[in-house]
């Protein structure tokens, strides 16, 4: 194996960089009510998106997102308190991020099927919800 990192993965969409750290803190902090406030739990998310992009590997950064893809599949099944439009957000953030890599080479698209297949049911699930987001 090369010393050198494949940085590939680091040409897809800004966007779950820029989306994502609001988000999964608000969808991480519905959970935890009495963690830290708001805009220090986005701060930390934020921090660890930077660190995953910057120094991280495509593997590390799929993991993420697969932690992502739990966090909204529990708020869409209702196991998890949450704002479905929050939710909704990073479901179509991520779905977007891994539908894209089918144009990269590697085994990352793959890797991905069965995050594709719970995001593309959660959004099915979390477009149908009341907007009230009044959903436990």
């Amino acid at each position: 194996m090369s010393g050198r990192r494949n940085l590939v993965w680091l040409g897809l969409t800004p966007e779950p960089e820029r989306e994502l750290p609001a988000t999964v803190a608000a969808l991480r902090g519905a959970h935890h009510a009495a963690a830290d406030p708001p805009a220090a739990a986005e701060r930390a998310e934020r921090s660890r998106v930077e660190r995953l992009v910057l120094h991280g590997t495509q593997r590390g950064w799929l993991r993420y997102l697969s932690e992502v893809t739990g966090l909204v599949t529990a708020v869409a099944e209702g196991s998890r308190p949450g704002d479905p439009q929050a939710a909704l957000l990073a479901a179509e953030v991520v779905l977007d991020h891994h539908r894209m890599l089918i144009g990269l080479p590697g085994p990352g698209y793959g890797r991905t099927a069965a995050d594709r297949q719970a995001l593309e049911s959660a959004v099915r699930t979390l477009r149908a919800a009341p907007p009230d987001g009044d959903r436990g």
